[in-house]
């Protein structure tokens, strides 16, 4: 659900506005392959089960998806889980952009 509006904000958000990075729980082959199935094209980044999970544990990710703005000094500005649509939309302010179209039913709140 969240994938193709993070994709959305990446190739249509004012460039240097907010970078978007993914991170996938899954192996390499299986992340690449979902990469070219769904066409995405922001950087994903693995947090593996053979690496213990390190990310997903520092952050203590629960839920997927999860999102979070990272401030130019590292901290951690803003934070969910879970799709909400009103957060979405304020995370794509960042970037200059609308993620949804006029034509689209996109729900207010889906759970992660």
């Amino acid at each position: 659900m969240t994938l193709p509006y993070l994709e959305r904000i990446h190739k249509e958000g004012v460039p240097g506005s907010l970078s978007i990075y993914g991170i996938s729980q899954d192996d390499a082959g299986t992340t690449r392959e979902f990469v070219e199935e769904f066409g995405i094209t922001f950087p994903m980044l693995l947090d593996t089960e053979e690496s213990g999970y390190p990310a997903s544990n520092e952050y203590s990710i629960s839920h997927v998806p999860s999102q979070f703005v990272v401030e130019q000094d590292g901290s951690i500005g803003w934070s969910y889980d879970g799709f909400n649509r009103r957060d979405f939309q304020s995370i794509a302010r960042l970037a200059g952009v609308n993620p949804f179209r006029p034509d689209e039913k996109v729900p207010d709140w889906k759970s992660g």
